[in-house]
C-alpha cells in the first residue's frame, strides 16, 4: 500500500496506477465473529467499541466484474459502525452469511472478520471487466447503497430492492481501511475543493437527509415549508438544516447545549430550541409520556416560527416520536429514518389520524439521490460537517465518542492519507466558497474544546 500511496501523492498517471499490483492483504478496522458474545448481558451504554474493534491486516478479496478496487484515503464513523462494534441490536455476521448464500461472489463476504465502515473517499486503482464509467486514477467518494440490478424490485427505486444492503454494515470490505472493494454504482466524483477527509464524511448522512427532505420518495419539501429537525447539529441534522435553508424553507433546530445552539445560529438557523436548557421531559416515567410537555414544546415551536411544522425530521425514535406526531401540522408529515434512542416507539394515534398526519419511512438513498446530494456539495451549496479527525489506528476511540454522544457533526478518519488537508485540487473554488463555511463544524469543535480546557 505504501507504493500505491506514493504513486497517488506524486500524481502518477492513470496508466501507472493501473500497472501497480494490488496487495494480497491490507490494513483495516474489523470485528471478529468469535467476539460476538463479549458484551452479552451488558447494558448498551456500557458496551465499548474500543474493546471489539481490531486494527490489522486482512486478505484482499477477488474483484467481481462490476466492482472496483479503491485506495481509501479517508473514511468516517457512522452509527452503524457503532452498532456493528457492539453487536447490537444483533451481530452483523448474520448479514454477511445471508449475502454469502446468494452467489459465488457473495460468498466472499461470509468471513470470520467483518471490515466495517460505510463512507469513504479515495482513488480508483482497478476496475472489473463490466465497469464502464470509471477508470484507475479517478478521485471518488463512495456511497453505501449496495444493490445489483437482477431483481425487478430494484428498478423503480433501488432502496426498495429485495436485496438492498448497506456497504460495510450488511456487506464486508467496508471503508475503514486502506483498501476497499465497491460496486461501480457506488462511486461518485470527489468534490474538487474538499480534502480527502472533508469529502469522506458526507455520503451516508448527507444522502439520507436528501432523500428524507428533498426527494419525492419521502417529504418532497417545498419552498416555505417549516421543518422541525431533531439533533440539528448531528450527523443527519447538520445536513438537514442546510438543505432546508438551501431549499427556501425555515428550519427549527432542536439541540442539547448552548454551544450547539450557537453553531446553529452560525449556520443560519434562527429558530433554535435548546431542549436541555428548556427542560423538556417527554416521558413522565419509563412507561408513560407527558402530553403537557408535548403541548409546551408545540407552543414553543409556534412562538418561534408562527405555525406548526409542515415536516418533522425524525430520527431519535422512542424519546421524541410522541412529541413529533403531536407537534406536526394538521396534514403534515413525520419522516423517520432511524431510532437512535430506541426502536419501540409510542405515540397517541388520535393526533395522527384525526389530524390527517403521515409517518413516512426513509432509508439511506438511491444512486440518483446520492449523486444529486454530492453535486450540491461539489457546488458549495452544502458544506461538510466534519468536526473531528482520527487516524485509522484509533477507530475504536472514534466509535466510542459517537456511541457516547461526545461529538457534533461527523468524525472523519484518515486511512491512507498521511495528514489532514490533502486532496484539494481546486483551491480557487475553495476560496470562492469560503474557508470559514467549509470548516465551520471543525473550527467550532476546536473552539469548544479549547474553552473546556481553559
Amino acid at each position: 500500500m505504501q507504493e500505491i500511496l506514493d504513486a497517488i501523492t506524486s500524481g502518477a498517471s492513470a496508466e501507472d496506477l493501473a500497472a501497480l499490483p494490488i496487495p494480497e492483504s491490507y490494513r483495516a478496522a474489523y470485528v471478529r465473529r468469535s467476539d460476538t458474545s463479549m458484551f452479552d448481558g451488558m447494558e448498551s451504554w456500557k458496551k465499548d467499541p474500543r474493546q471489539s474493534i481490531q486494527i490489522g491486516d486482512v486478505a484482499t478479496p477477488e474483484l467481481a466484474p462490476d466492482e472496483a478496487y479503491v485506495a481509501v484515503m479517508a473514511s468516517a464513523i457512522n452509527f452503524n459502525t457503532v452498532w456493528t462494534s457492539i453487536f447490537e441490536p444483533l451481530s452483523t455476521f448474520g448479514f454477511l452469511d445471508r449475502l454469502g448464500r446468494e452467489s459465488s461472489w457473495g460468498a466472499r463476504h461470509a468471513l470470520d472478520n467483518h471490515v466495517i465502515g460505510s463512507d469513504g473517499s479515495g482513488v480508483v486503482l482497478k476496475v472489473g471487466s463490466a465497469v464502464r464509467n470509471w477508470r484507475p486514477g479517478d478521485s471518488v467518494v463512495m456511497h453505501c447503497n449496495y444493490v445489483d440490478d437482477q431483481d425487478p424490485s430494484s428498478h423503480n427505486d433501488s432502496m426498495k430492492a429485495a436485496n438492498q444492503r448497506i456497504w460495510g454494515f450488511e456487506t464486508n470490505f467496508g471503508g475503514l481501511a486502506d483498501l476497499t472493494v465497491v460496486k461501480a454504482n457506488q462511486l461518485m466524483p470527489k468534490p474538487t475543493h474538499l480534502s480527502w477527509e472533508e469529502s469522506a464524511v458526507n455520503a451516508l448522512c448527507a444522502s439520507t437527509s436528501y432523500r428524507m427532505l428533498v426527494s419525492n420518495n419521502a417529504a418532497a419539501m417545498k419552498q416555505g415549508d417549516k421543518v422541525l429537525i431533531w439533533g440539528a447539529t448531528g450527523g443527519l441534522g447538520g445536513y438537514a438544516v442546510q438543505l432546508v435553508l438551501n431549499g427556501g424553507g425555515t428550519p427549527i433546530g432542536v439541540v442539547s447545549s448552548p454551544e450547539k445552539a450557537q453553531l446553529l445560529k452560525e449556520l443560519g438557523c434562527e429558530a433554535v430550541i435548546d431542549r436541555k436548557a428548556e427542560g423538556y421531559q417527554f416521558w413522565a416515567d419509563e412507561n408513560n409520556q407527558d402530553e403537557t410537555e408535548w403541548r409546551r414544546f408545540g407552543k414553543r415551536v409556534r412562538e418561534l416560527v408562527g405555525d406548526d411544522p409542515d415536516i418533522v425530521f425524525e430520527h431519535p425514535g422512542r424519546q421524541t416520536m410522541g412529541a413529533s406526531v403531536f407537534t406536526a401540522k394538521r396534514g403534515g408529515m413525520i419522516v423517520t429514518c432511524a431510532a437512535t434512542s430506541g426502536y419501540m416507539i409510542e405515540y397517541d394515534n388520535r393526533h395522527l389520524w384525526m389530524k390527517l398526519k403521515q409517518i413516512v419511512s426513509s432509508h439511506f438513498a438511491n444512486y440518483g439521490e446520492a449523486w444529486n446530494m454530492n453535486r450540491l456539495i461539489d457546488e458549495g451549496k452544502i458544506q461538510p460537517i466534519l468536526s473531528d479527525i482520527y487516524p485509522l489506528t484509533d477507530v475504536g476511540e472514534a466509535a466510542y465518542k459517537v456511541h457516547t454522544n461526545q461529538h457534533e457533526g461527523k468524525i472523519g478518519v484518515l486511512c491512507l492519507a498521511p495528514s489532514e488537508g490533502l486532496g484539494i485540487t481546486d483551491p480557487e473554488k475553495r476560496e470562492r466558497i469560503g474557508e470559514d463555511k467549509i470548516t465551520r463544524f471543525h473550527r467550532h469543535a476546536q473552539e469548544v474544546a479549547a474553552a473546556k480546557n481553559a
